[in-house]
């Protein structure tokens, strides 16, 4: 699943709850699963970011050395 898919699968749960068009039946699993996509999306972003500080810091490391 991508990033944006999972956004927009959030999204949906949290109108369908605003438009209180879930059931009390399916709320504790509709909750858990947001609550996983939610979890997933955080695990993406934290790895990205990690990603773009490390390019950064080579390409830091290399404009250092070039001087």
């Amino acid at each position: 699943m991508k990033y944006s898919e999972a956004i927009l699968e959030i999204e949906e749960i949290v109108r369908q709850l605003e438009d209180e068009q879930i059931s009390i039946d399916d709320l504790s699993e509709q909750v858990r699963k947001a609550t996983a996509l939610i979890k997933y999306c955080r695990e993406i972003l934290y790895k990205t970011e990690s990603e773009i500080s490390e390019a950064l810091k080579t390409l830091q490391n290399k404009d250092a050395a070039e001087e």
